[in-house]
């Protein structure tokens, strides 16, 4: 086992990458990326071209083929591949041709508001929550069922399609596994974010099914995440003949590739938004806090199924390029820790990043963003101190819930993600949360755990290696006062956030179609976001020191 390369697909919503790592130590040997576009049709909506997500993976992997040959390994002793992904974005096509019906619907896309709300008034209890026993999910935006419906009701050819019997649709990982291996499948950490498995059996339930319109037959078969999915077979891949035999949705990847085996153990993943996993063992825990009760991983067809509560946070780094890409006050994201040190607090500044509502534990979609506080002495400093805190409070009411939930103090925090590698937001998370940071040194957590994942799928256990890895922490340096003085004056700019938005207001700003290489660099996010005080105002602000 010593020699075998595990190969790990990570499929995310800005990027596709390719890794190896050894599965005797769990090091990464070499690994390729590639920025994917982002496209913004109208305000709210989000989508991707389901090709491109196809071929950056394809190019990723032979990149890395490549940089391991310059290593001097030969390809062949990768065994088997892993695959993590974007969760909940939906991508639908035509079983005929393998031709996307239309682009993907990413995840943090917000067009099915009005459907979400016929939804809700059709259910006995008129509540969000009618089926959360069942799929421990909220009817809400989020979850690909809702944009399933969204799509059967606006998109004539994926109606007549599901009509002859020709509608294939998924998740991110089914799609890849459709087109790299020709199987139709899906892990039940992906499916467990659909609002259509119920969590007990793990399996799609007739129920929700019925509710949401949809022919259960036409759905992907639910597999554990670690069995043999298939074997990629696209011709000029270099990796040909492998097996895939390992599936976790990105979240529940990390949350494996951190370690977080037992019941109890917390993981918060700072990337394009927040999500944190809390592993509640082999039984799910339906939250009465806003919490999302999710399959966290099935190492196996006989294992039993872990179960986790999830806290969600549609925008965390997508906050920081929003202030490169669209106010342009700062040249780089790493720009923003620079500039954030050079103040001692944010001058009473506060930022709500609801670009597109509210996810945990609110799941208000007219909520919009803010930015409360501004003086005129108020700098570009202040403001990206005042985004990266915002990172930082969201983070707190997801570890408030997750308290409250488990009944217990949760005093330490694994983290991982592309932001963590920003030192003053790791002691601002450890300041304003009151808890330790633990930051592992290995940053690929995500792709790591689907490694494990594929591992386990092909008789390697490689558990052992993600419980091992060296950290460095972040304890908390302010006292509990000034911490919850800061956190209620956060919660009073969160309420005056919600309900600003009104339908009416959709057919303000571009509806154009920009398109962006990671999250809003054409140079605006089309979604509507609403600063309080005047252009004037703020432009004024930013130009004083």
């Amino acid at each position: 086992a010593d020699s075998v390369l595990i190969g790990s697909i990570d499929q995310g919503t800005g990027s596709s990458r390719f890794l190896v790592f050894s599965s005797s130590t769990g090091a990464l040997i070499t690994y390729h990326q590639e920025e994917v576009d982002i496209i913004y049709p109208r305000n709210g909506w989000a989508e991707a071209n389901p090709d491109q997500l196809v071929q950056s993976v394809l190019s990723c992997i032979s990149s890395a083929v490549s940089n391991l040959a310059a290593l001097g390994i030969a390809a062949n002793r990768i065994g088997c591949i892993g695959i993590a992904n974007q969760r909940e974005t939906l991508v639908a096509w035509d079983r005929r041709t393998g031709e996307p019906v239309h682009p993907a619907i990413l995840w943090l896309d917000a067009r099915t508001e009005q459907t979400v709300e016929r939804l809700i008034a059709t259910t006995r209890s008129r509540s969000a929550a009618e089926f959360r026993s069942i799929c421990g999910l909220p009817i809400t935006t989020y979850f690909t069922g809702v944009k399933i419906r969204w799509l059967l009701d606006n998109v004539p050819a994926a109606r007549e399609l599901q009509s002859s019997g020709n509608l294939m649709m998924g998740t991110v990982d089914t799609w890849l596994l459709y087109k790299l291996t020709g199987e139709y499948a899906t892990d039940v950490t992906n499916a467990s974010r659909t609002m259509l498995l119920d969590l007990a059996t793990c399996q799609w339930d007739p129920r929700l099914c019925r509710f949401f319109g949809l022919d259960q037959k036409m759905l992907p078969k639910v597999c554990s995440s670690a069995e043999l999915f298939g074997r990629i077979s696209v011709a000029d891949c270099p990796l040909a003949g492998v097996p895939i035999t390992g599936i976790l949705g990105d979240q529940q990847a990390a949350l494996v590739g951190q370690g977080c085996l037992e019941s109890g153990d917390t993981k918060n993943t700072y990337g394009s938004g927040c999500f944190m996993l809390c592993n509640t063992g082999l039984s799910p825990v339906v939250s009465s806090s806003g919490l999302l009760t999710t399959v966290a991983y099935q190492l196996g067809r006989s294992a039993a199924p872990v179960y986790a509560l999830e806290g969600s946070v549609a925008v965390a780094g997508t906050a920081i390029r929003w202030l490169r890409d669209s106010l342009g006050i700062v040249g780089s994201v790493a720009e923003t820790e620079t500039l954030a040190g050079k103040v001692p607090d944010t001058a009473g500044c506060y930022f709500v990043p609801a670009f597109n509502g509210l996810y945990c534990p609110y799941w208000r979609s007219d909520a919009r963003g803010l930015i409360v506080g501004l003086t005129g002495a108020t700098s570009r400093e202040h403001l990206c101190r005042a985004a990266l805190e915002a990172v930082c409070y969201q983070s707190r009411e997801l570890l408030d819930c997750m308290e409250t939930e488990c009944g217990t103090t949760l005093n330490r925090i694994k983290v991982d993600g592309g932001m963590t590698s920003n030192r003053l937001l790791m002691q601002l998370q450890a300041d304003l949360a009151g808890v330790t940071v633990v930051r592992p040194e290995m940053a690929e957590t995500t792709a790591l755990g689907a490694a494990v994942a594929a591992a386990w799928g092909h008789g390697i256990d490689m558990t052992a290696s993600v419980r091992q890895s060296s950290v460095t922490e972040f304890y908390p340096m302010t006292g509990p006062v000034d911490r919850l003085r800061k956190f209620q004056r956060w919660l009073d700019a969160v309420q005056r956030s919600i309900g600003w938005h009104r339908q009416e207001d959709d057919g303000e700003g571009d509806a154009g179609g920009s398109s962006a290489g990671s999250l809003g660099s054409a140079g605006h996010l089309a979604f509507a976001v609403f600063l309080v005080g005047s252009a004037a105002l703020l432009a004024l602000s930013l130009s004083v020191k």
